[in-house]
C-alpha cells in the first residue's frame, strides 16, 4: 500500500507501486493532459518517476512557479543542444544549465558560431519541438559511459562521466538520436517544451570555468511558457538595454572607466554631485539613528585578517602588499575587523551598549576582470558599512530598528516593492554548530518580530553569521540584492572584543553586521537605470538650467541663476548663441529636470517660462513664485 499525500493535504491511497503520470491521471485527465514532472517531499523528479512509499508529491504544471520553469529551461538547453548537433555534427557538447531567466550551452567547435547561427538553430529547435520525441531517462555503468561518448568523438562528456566515482549510477537523457548525460528531471517529451524560447547571445566560456583550459562558445537562449511571458521579458530587456548606466553614465557626463584603473571609477563634476547628494542624505538618516561615524585604515597588517579569519574565506580577493621592513599588509576588502578594533579601545560597559558604529568604508577587492560590469561590479568600492554591537537580550530591537530604516530609504529612493531572503550556515564557516544554532534562532525570531516575510537562501550565509539579504524590484521589475544584516557571535570571538555586564563579569558583545545600500557605485548604477537618468529632484546633479532666447536677456539669467543657487538650488547658466530649440533638446538627452526660459519679456516682467522634462508645455510665473517652488521641490527627504 502506497499512501501519498498531495498539496491540498488529502491522501490517496495505492495498492501499488504508481508512475506520476499514472497519479496524474488518477486525479483528473486534465491534470495529466498539462502534468511537466512531479515533487517527491519536494525533490523534483521525472514524471515517469516510481513512487513506491509513502511521499508528499506535487504534479507540476506550467502554473508551478519557478521549478516548473527550471524544468522548462533544462530542457530547451537539452533541445538546442539536439539542434546542433544536427546541424554541425562536427561539434562537441560539454554542459548545459538552466539559468536565471533562461539557459545555456558550452560547445566545442573550430568554426566561431555567428549570429545567422543561431536563427538556424532555433529554427531547428522548433522543428525537434513539433517531432514531440519522447524524453527518456536511462542509467549507464560509469566506463560504459565513458567508452560510449569517446565513441561518440564526445572528449569532454566523457571527461565528466570520468570523474564521477566508480559504482555511482550514471543517468543519461535520449531524445529522438540525441542522448546527454544528466541527474534530470526533464519534461516527458519535447512537444513540451513550447515555442516560446529565443536564443540570445553568443559568449566565450573557459571548460569548466578555468582559464586554464580551452576556450569554448556558449549560446545563450530564454525560453517561458507563453509567447505573452516571452514577449514581456524581450520588452524588459529593451527597456534596460535604454537604461544601462554605462550609457547613461556618459550622456549625462556623471563617470568614466578605463583600462589603466579596471574596476575603478573616475567620477566627473555632475557624478561626483550625485555621489554626494546619496552620501548626505545616507549620513543624515545616520546621525538621526544615534550611529557614530568613523574612519579607518586602508592598509592593514595581514595578521587582522588572518585572526578575523577572513584570509582564509578572501585571500584569492584581497590586494597584498609586502613593505621594504618585511611587513605584509592587505588593502582592506570589508570593514568589520577594523570596526572591533575601534571598540577594544578603552572598557565598554553594558551601558555603552547598543553601540551603533558606521563608516562609508572604501574597501579594495580583486574581481575577475570577466565579473566587471560598469560600476555594478568593481574593484574598488565604498559601502554604506555599519556595525551594531549588542546584547543578546538587544538583537531583536536592534533589527526591528534597522529594518524600520532600511523601509523608509528605500522608500525615499522609489522602491516601495522589497523582498528579504533568510541566509543560513554556509558549507565553509568559523564557530560551532551551537553558537550558528543560536545565531539562527536569533535572527528568524527577530525579522518575526520586524514583521518581515522571508525566504530561505540555504547555505548562503556569512562565514561568520546568518543574514537577512533584503532585495529591492525596479521600475522595470528587475530585482537587486542591496541591504545586508547578519547576526555575528564569532568575530568578537576571535578579534578579543568584550563589555563588563550588569553582573561585573565580563561578555562578548554580538555583532550585528549591516548595510543598506550596500556599495555606493553598484546602488547609484541601480539609481541610474531605474529612473533611466530622470532622477528626483534632490538627487539630480544638475536641478534647473537657465537659458535665453535672446542674448539681451543675459544679465537677468544671471540674476535668476544668483536667486536659484541662494536658496540652495544646483544651477546652471547657458546663454550659448543657439536655437532655443536646440538647447531645450540637448538639456532633455542631459536629464535636467527643469529649464527656465528667459527673453526679452520675461526680463521686464520679472517672470520665466518653466520646462519640464518630458513635457512639452511651459508655464509663465513670477521668479519669486518659482525659486519658491523649485525649492521646495528640490529639498531632499527629511
Amino acid at each position: 500500500m502506497v499512501a501519498i499525500t498531495l498539496p491540498d493535504g488529502s491522501v490517496r491511497q495505492f495498492d501499488s507501486p504508481i508512475s506520476g503520470l499514472d497519479l496524474a491521471r488518477d486525479i483528473g485527465t486534465g491534470l495529466a493532459k498539462a502534468a511537466l514532472g512531479i515533487t517527491i517531499d519536494g525533490a523534483p523528479c521525472d514524471l515517469s518517476t516510481i513512487i513506491s512509499a509513502d511521499a508528499r508529491i506535487s504534479i507540476l504544471t506550467a502554473k508551478s512557479g519557478a521549478e516548473a520553469l527550471d524544468l522548462l529551461r533544462h530542457d530547451a538547453a537539452h533541445i538546442m543542444a539536439e539542434a546542433v548537433k544536427e546541424l554541425y555534427p562536427e561539434t562537441q557538447v560539454t554542459i548545459g544549465p538552466s539559468i536565471e531567466n533562461g539557459f545555456y550551452y558550452d560547445f566545442a567547435r573550430p568554426t566561431p558560431f555567428t549570429p545567422d547561427d543561431l536563427v538556424k538553430i532555433e529554427a531547428r529547435m522548433a522543428e525537434i519541438v513539433e517531432r514531440n520525441e519522447e524524453i527518456t531517462r536511462e542509467e549507464w555503468d560509469r566506463d560504459e559511459a565513458v567508452a560510449f561518448f569517446l565513441g561518440l568523438g564526445e572528449k569532454y562528456k566523457a571527461e565528466l562521466i570520468a570523474a564521477i566515482p566508480a559504482g555511482q549510477t550514471i543517468s543519461l537523457y535520449r531524445q529522438g538520436s540525441f542522448i546527454d548525460l544528466c541527474r534530470g528531471p526533464h519534461l516527458p517529451s519535447t512537444g513540451k517544451l513550447g515555442k516560446a524560447f529565443k536564443l540570445m547571445k553568443l559568449a566565450g566560456a573557459y571548460w569548466r570555468g578555468d582559464s586554464r583550459n580551452e576556450m569554448l562558445q556558449r549560446i545563450y537562449g530564454t525560453a517561458w511558457f507563453d509567447k505573452k511571458e516571452l514577449d514581456a521579458y524581450l520588452h524588459m530587456l529593451e527597456e534596460a538595454e535604454k537604461r544601462d548606466h554605462r550609457r547613461l553614465g556618459r550622456e549625462m557626463d556623471l563617470f568614466h572607466q578605463q583600462e589603466e584603473a579596471a574596476g575603478s571609477v573616475f567620477w566627473h563634476k555632475k557624478g561626483w554631485v550625485l555621489w554626494r547628494a546619496v552620501e548626505s542624505y545616507m549620513r543624515r538618516r545616520l546621525e538621526a539613528n544615534d550611529y557614530q561615524e568613523v574612519k579607518t585604515p586602508q592598509l592593514v597588517d595581514f595578521s587582522l585578517w588572518e585572526a578575523s579569519g577572513h584570509a582564509d574565506k578572501f585571500s584569492e580577493s584581497m590586494f597584498t602588499i609586502t613593505t621594504q621592513d618585511e611587513r605584509h599588509l592587505a588593502v582592506k576588502p570589508m570593514n568589520c575587523p577594523c570596526h572591533v578594533q575601534i571598540f577594544r579601545q578603552g572598557i565598554k560597559s553594558y551601558r555603552d551598549l547598543p553601540l551603533r558604529m558606521a563608516e562609508f568604508g572604501s574597501c579594495h577587492r580583486y574581481e575577475p576582470s570577466g565579473a566587471l560590469h560598469g560600476i555594478m561590479r568593481v574593484r574598488a568600492f565604498t559601502q554604506d558599512d555599519a556595525h551594531i554591537f549588542c546584547t543578546e537580550d538587544q538583537i531583536t530591537s536592534e533589527t526591528v530598528a534597522f529594518c524600520h530604516l532600511l523601509k523608509e530609504v528605500y522608500q525615499d529612493f522609489g522602491f516601495t516593492d522589497v523582498r528579504v531572503k533568510f541566509s543560513d550556515r554556509p558549507v565553509k564557516r568559523a564557530g560551532s554548530d551551537e553558537t550558528w544554532d543560536k545565531a539562527e534562532s536569533a535572527l528568524l525570531e527577530a525579522a518575526k518580530a520586524a514583521g518581515l516575510e522571508t525566504v530561505l537562501n540555504p547555505g548562503e550565509g556569512a562565514f561568520y553569521g546568518p543574514k537577512l539579504e533584503f532585495v529591492l524590484r525596479d521600475a522595470i521589475g528587475r530585482d537587486w540584492q542591496c541591504g545586508t544584516l547578519q547576526v555575528d557571535f564569532v568575530l568578537p570571538e576571535r578579534l578579543d572584543a568584550a563589555y563588563v555586564a550588569e553582573d561585573g563579569t565580563k561578555k562578548r558583545p554580538v555583532m550585528l553586521h549591516r548595510a543598506i545600500l550596500g556599495s555606493f557605485e553598484r546602488f547609484i548604477g541601480i539609481l541610474i537605470e531605474n529612473f533611466s537618468g530622470r532622477f528626483p529632484m534632490w538627487l539630480a546633479p544638475v536641478q534647473v538650467v537657465v537659458t535665453t532666447i535672446v542674448s539681451d536677456a543675459d544679465d537677468y539669467a544671471r540674476e535668476v541663476q544668483a536667486a536659484l543657487r541662494a536658496v540652495g538650488l544646483r544651477a546652471e547658466l547657458d546663454l550659448r548663441n543657439e536655437k532655443i530649440n536646440y538647447k531645450v533638446r540637448e538639456h532633455s538627452v542631459a536629464k535636467v529636470p527643469v529649464l527656465l526660459v528667459v527673453g526679452k519679456r520675461e526680463a521686464e516682467n520679472r517672470a520665466v517660462a518653466i520646462r519640464r522634462l518630458g513635457g512639452s508645455d511651459q508655464e509663465i510665473v513670477a521668479l519669486d513664485q518659482a525659486v519658491a517652488t523649485l525649492a521646495k521641490e528640490s529639498a531632499p527627504p527629511a
